[in-house]
C-alpha cells in the first residue's frame, strides 16, 4: 500500500518579513516545513541561518525538514539540532561517504536523509538506502526557487521506490522542485510520498486552498 501523502511547505518562497504569520496560517494544513539551508558555496545562493530556524521553532510545532545545500554539512548537525531541527537531508554530491554524518545525526537525535541532484544517477544513492529515513530526489537544479519541474527525474523516483519496497525498508521518498497541481500527480504515481512545494503554496492567493488542491492532485496520482 502506498505511503500517505505528506505536504512540506518550503519557506524559501514565503514572505520573510511576515514569516511567522505565513507559517501560522498554513500550519494546520501541512505535514512539515521544508527549510533550505544554503551556504553560497555548494549552491551560489545564501538562504537563511540558525537564528531564523530558532525563531521559527518558537512559533510552530511542525517538524522541520532541513535540506542542507552546503559543502560541509557535518559542522551544522549539532547547531541545527539545538536550533530546533527535526531531521536533516544532505547531498551525496557533498558527502560521497555519508556514514559519518549519518552517525552524527543519529547521535544528535535527528532524522537523516540523502539528496541527489537531477544530474546524479540513482545508482549512487542505492547503496545507502538503509541509512535513511528519507531520500530526496531534486526535480530542479538546487539553489533557486521557481524553476520548472524536470520530469526526467521520475525514473529515479521509480527506481528508489522499487528498491525500497523490494528491500522492505520504511523510507520516505521526497521530491523537491517545480511541484504544483500539474506535476504532483506524476511524482506520486512514480512512488514519491513527500512533496515539497514553495511557490505553489506561499505565492498563491489562497495558500490553504492551494494545499488542499495539491493533496487532491497527489491522491489522484496514487498507484
Amino acid at each position: 500500500m502506498p505511503k500517505p501523502v505528506r505536504i512540506a511547505a518550503s519557506i524559501l518562497a514565503a514572505d520573510f518579513a511576515r514569516l511567522g504569520e505565513e507559517v501560522a496560517r498554513v500550519e494546520p494544513h501541512l505535514d512539515l516545513l521544508h527549510i533550505d539551508v544554503m551556504d553560497g558555496h555548494f549552491v551560489p545562493n545564501i538562504s537563511l541561518g540558525l537564528p531564523v530556524i530558532r525563531s521559527l521553532r518558537k512559533v510552530t510545532g511542525l517538524d522541520f525538514d532541513c535540506h542542507l545545500m552546503v559543502t560541509n554539512p557535518g559542522y551544522m548537525v549539532y547547531p541545527l539540532q539545538e536550533a530546533g531541527a527535526d531531521s536533516i537531508t544532505v547531498h551525496l554530491e557533498a558527502v560521497p561517504n555519508p556514514h559519518p554524518i549519518e552517525a552524527r545525526a543519529r547521535q544528535a537525535g535527528l532524522g537523516f536523509g540523502l539528496v541527489i541532484n537531477p544530474a546524479t544517477p540513482y545508482r549512487t544513492l542505492d547503496p545507502f538506502l538503509e541509512l535513511c529515513d528519507l531520500v530526496l530526489v531534486m526535480s530542479v537544479v538546487p539553489g533557486f526557487g521557481g524553476q520548472s519541474f524536470m520530469a526526467e527525474v521520475l525514473s529515479k523516483v521509480e527506481a528508489a521506490r522499487s528498491a525500497i519496497d523490494r528491500r522492505g525498508l520504511k523510507v520516505d521518498i521526497e521530491i523537491d522542485g517545480g511541484i504544483g497541481p500539474a506535476t504532483i500527480g506524476s511524482a506520486r504515481a512514480a512512488g514519491a510520498n513527500v512533496f515539497v512545494a514553495g511557490t505553489a503554496i506561499f505565492r498563491q492567493p489562497d495558500p490553504i486552498q492551494a494545499i488542499s488542491n495539491l493533496r487532491k492532485a497527489a491522491e489522484g496520482g496514487s498507484n
